[in-house]
């Protein structure tokens, strides 16, 4: 009835003139409000669009606000595509265009703990806002390097490292918000769907940067017109995200979890964290995961350049990465929510991950094989991309009842300092092949780098993770266990009160 009624409604609703497409978003998301209303309501029969439901509305809305502030281009990828012409307009060595990227693994690790603290204790919302204003802020200070009155001359580099450390300190507020905006916004059959479709909006902006930056610089001289284009997104979601948000939770709890919050302090939660064997064994394989991940997107281009791959096929060939990895986390994202199946599907898209590193190693070793790494960077990003949210999840269950914002957050800090290690001895492994005129690197005199021993070693690592993972992870789903006995004790009560007599 209340189905019903919410739709006749919605169809002569009409939304205030500043709300812009809210009135669509709502349309196709009224299902879920009614949901999150009929946890808390005893009544059906009597339910009424009111005030109340409607602020309901209007919060979901309001939360969903985020999703430009997650689904920018990745600043830290900006310059990876097309590190060979990076270096050569600003003068600098590959390292260095290299160190772009992982002084953002480097500002995770000890901002990624206060980044948990901002999270459970002052709230998502102004995780959400800081972080915006934190991107736009890197986003601005980078284009100082082109700017010719602001002109450091040689030293120009040091805008751009500036820059990247500002919206490095914005990830992991915007990273680590998934997990909680799932857990407050949404009940358990649906947490997964929704952890999902935030946590890929991350991959998206990888996506936008290996496709993007490729096409804005066929050449050297056009880094300005990339640095202004990713700046406009930044200023727009910092400016969506200040304005459109206004509360930390709903007004109604969707979930029995998230009414009755027993999220412990965030010390407490972090010694707790350390002493949970699951949790640990979890931290350091999906940790190594992302690190291996980024380490993948970030060196990508330099891998297939020496093979005289252009920056445009290696922008392709991590499109596919991304896009595959979306497709793959939709689909794992809705098994999951209908069958919690955490452990099980983790474990077989960890080996098939695997499996496709091994073949992408094998394959980016020769010349003139564009399908066959088209193909093994496509079944690589499927496999391994279907892990992220439900890993998050994951986590969260075995952890519980820890803040989300915890659980998932030294998840992230772990896997910068993995993916720091990774990105320092990948570097160190290469090869430096001086005479190879074939090369497509737009490099010095020095030459190109080849990389086949590091990839080598990047998917024997791999295996090494699935295998440990898949032998020596196992846990009971304590948020899911927990719900599941209130539950029965909500429904013990009602059942009690309605066999008293009345007077």
């Amino acid at each position: 009835m209340f189905g019903n009624q919410l739709a006749k409604d919605l169809e002569s609703w009409e939304a205030p003139s500043d709300e812009g497409q809210m009135q669509q978003y709502v349309d196709d998301h009224y299902q879920d409000t009614e949901d999150m209303h009929n946890l808390n309501s005893t009544d059906h029969e009597h339910l009424q669009w009111n005030k109340g439901t409607t602020q309901v509305f209007e919060e979901l809305g309001e939360a969903f606000m985020t999703a430009p502030a997650l689904g920018l281009p990745d600043q830290w990828l900006t310059f990876a595509p097309v590190a060979d012409k990076t270096a050569a307009y600003f003068h600098i060595s590959l390292e260095m265009v290299n160190w772009l990227s992982i002084v953002y693994l480097l500002i995770s690790i000890p901002f990624g703990l206060v980044a948990t603290w901002v999270l459970d204790s002052v709230g998502l919302r102004c995780s959400v806002i800081l972080s915006s204003w934190l991107n736009m802020t890197g986003s601005i200070i980078r284009i100082f390097s082109v700017l010719n009155f602001l002109s450091l001359g040689s030293q120009n580099y040091l805008y751009l490292f500036i820059g990247q450390c500002f919206c490095a300190l914005a990830q992991p507020l915007v990273i680590f918000s998934p997990t909680k905006l799932a857990a407050l916004w949404f009940p358990d059959h649906q947490r997964a769907t929704a952890n999902m479709i935030a946590s890929m909006s991350n991959p998206l902006g990888i996506l936008i940067a290996n496709v993007l930056s490729p096409a804005l610089v066929p050449e050297g001289k056009h880094i300005s017109l990339m640095l202004g284009v990713y700046a406009i997104p930044s200023v727009t979601a910092c400016a969506l995200a200040t304005v459109g948000i206004h509360e930390r939770v709903p007004p109604t709890p969707p979930s029995v979890s998230a009414t009755n919050s027993t999220s412990q302090p965030f010390l407490t939660g972090l010694k707790m964290l350390l002493r949970n064997k699951p949790y640990l064994i979890l931290a350091l394989c999906f940790g190594g995961g992302i690190g291996m991940f980024t380490c993948f997107s970030a060196l990508l281009e330099q891998i297939l350049c020496e093979k005289e791959y252009s920056n445009e096929f290696a922008g392709l060939n991590g499109a596919l990465f991304t896009v595959c990895g979306l497709l793959g986390a939709f689909l794992l994202g809705l098994y999951v929510d209908r069958t919690r199946k955490f452990i099980e599907s983790t474990k077989i898209c960890f080996c098939l991950t695997a499996l496709a590193s091994i073949m992408f190693a094998v394959t980016s070793r020769f010349r003139h094989q564009a399908v066959m790494l088209a193909v093994t960077s496509s079944l690589f990003g499927f496999f391994g991309f279907a892990i992220y949210p439900i890993a998050m999840e994951l986590a969260v269950e075995c952890s519980y009842p820890v803040g989300e914002g915890t659980s998932t957050g030294l998840i992230f800090v772990a896997s910068q300092i993995e993916g720091v290690i990774l990105m320092v001895l990948l570097q160190a492994l290469t090869v430096r092949v001086s005479e190879d005129t074939s090369s497509t690197c737009a490099l010095d005199q020095d030459g190109a780098l080849d990389w086949t021993n590091p990839v080598l070693v990047l998917a024997g690592l791999c295996s090494a993770v699935a295998c440990f993972y898949v032998i020596f992870f196992h846990t009971d789903y304590k948020r899911l266990h927990a719900e599941t006995n209130s539950g029965d004790l909500v429904k013990a009560e009602d059942a009690a009160i309605a066999d008293v007599p009345e007077a």
